[in-house]
């Protein structure tokens, strides 16, 4: 059969670095850190006291009190992020085919403020069982995604990936997919997540998973530097109109980019570790390739995933070189959670919205905070250090990789 092309109409955000698309690429483009000390609970007595939070978002200028209460935060960050990125997409729910219109939703833990809040209070209490009614909704995994279709009556595939880090990006994949093969005109696919609590800092903690650089929390995410010592955890919401070209073409949206590839894998190594030689990650490169029918030399930029851990950027790295030799030392790389930190299951959706923005507006967006060059790191790669560089970008991968050995890589092209 023939399939269809893939653009991307809309785009909505709610991050650290700001609670529109514009303001959290200006902040991206600039270097700005997202990190400061946290806000939320007293984190005075963990290892890791600071994180990326989502700054001045006010979930009534998008709920009234009483919905507001009836959802986690985030389910807050996700709709929101909907609603922005179905206004930029031009796409007025009254007169769509709402049947052809899905919601493909990522997140890797769902409501954890809510079921940390209802556990704590049973703990204090005397025993008996006292739950609030909207607990389960408000905290499985999928109700992000229920939400979004019911907000704008979209009846099309439904749905919520689970795939740890890589959950928005398997949500994108999958999306883009469903259209490509004419089950849906558009879709809204994206990832939210808010697990910045005392469950989400203490679990990671636990595994030594984050960064304990408590006197510079603005310089503790610093992807490929010698001194680097784990993740900062972040927060937030990010939504792309993924829609069938025709379908987009006719109405005469706008197009920020064509998506025309995607691939999965499993390291089938360790449940948190990543394989050290990078197998995994060569593998759903290789493929994301094969699938959008392109060569390696044709890729001008890639966000990596670039979490900042000491074992994760260098295997990476490794995977890269292994898929696009000499191109390896020609294309731009940069983590940009360097400046968000590390959204979790909205990974993917954050870093697919700037590889977007990257392949739209030629620019790649750096990885700041580097200061010590890693020996392990081959220094003929451009890892688009501590600036911002202009250079044409017609096609760009963003990889995502998760706890249990899950990776995604979608590739993104720029829109002729």
């Amino acid at each position: 059969m023939q399939l269809k092309r893939v653009v991307v109409t809309g785009l909505g955000a709610i991050t650290p670095l700001g609670n529109s698309v514009n303001d959290y690429w200006n902040n991206l483009v600039n270097g700005v850190s997202g990190a400061a000390p946290i806000t939320r609970f007293d984190a005075s007595k963990f290892k890791t006291r600071f994180a990326c939070e989502v700054k001045g978002f006010n979930p009534e200028e998008y709920f009234d009190k009483k919905e507001a209460r009836k959802l986690d935060a985030f389910s807050w960050y996700g709709i929101a992020a909907s609603v922005q990125a179905v206004a930029d997409s031009g796409i007025d729910s009254e007169k769509i085919d709402k049947d052809e219109v899905g919601v493909i939703w990522g997140s890797g833990i769902g409501g954890l403020d809510t079921f940390q809040a209802e556990t704590f209070n049973f703990a204090k209490g005397d025993g008996t069982p006292r739950f609030n009614p909207f607990f389960i909704p408000k905290m499985i995994a999928d109700i992000c995604s229920g939400h979004i279709s019911i907000r704008f009556g979209f009846r099309g595939p439904n749905f919520t990936t689970v795939s740890a880090c890589a959950s928005s990006t398997s949500a994108l994949i999958d999306a883009f997919t469903y259209i490509r093969l004419g089950k849906a005109n558009a879709i809204i696919a994206g990832g939210s997540e808010a697990a910045i609590n005392e469950s989400g800092i203490g679990g990671f903690n636990a595994v030594q998973a984050m960064s304990t650089r408590n006197d510079a929390p603005e310089k503790a995410s610093r992807p490929y530097d010698k001194d680097r010592d784990g993740f900062v955890l972040g927060e937030g919401g990010v939504a792309l109109v993924l829609e069938e070209y025709e379908h987009a073409k006719a109405r005469g949206a706008k197009i920020y980019a064509e998506i025309i590839g995607g691939g999965m894998s499993g390291d089938a190594y360790h449940i948190t570790a990543p394989h050290p030689e990078g197998l995994g990650a060569t593998l759903v490169m290789k493929r994301a390739l094969k699938d959008a029918g392109i060569s390696a030399n044709e890729i001008d930029y890639i966000n990596t995933h670039g979490t900042s851990t000491p074992l994760g950027d260098g295997a990476e790295l490794k995977a890269i070189a292994n898929v696009f030799g000499e191109q390896a030392y020609k294309m731009n790389i940069s983590s940009t959670k360097s400046m968000t930190g590390h959204l979790l299951g909205a990974a993917g959706a954050i870093e697919a919205l700037a590889t977007v923005l990257a392949v739209k507006n030629d620019i790649a967006p750096p990885t700041i905070n580097f200061e010590t060059p890693d020996p392990e790191i081959d220094p003929r790669f451009n890892l688009t250090f501590n600036k911002a560089q202009k250079r044409t970008i017609n096609a760009a991968i963003s990889n995502t990789f998760g706890f249990g050995g899950h990776n995604a890589a979608v590739i993104i092209k720029k829109y002729t």
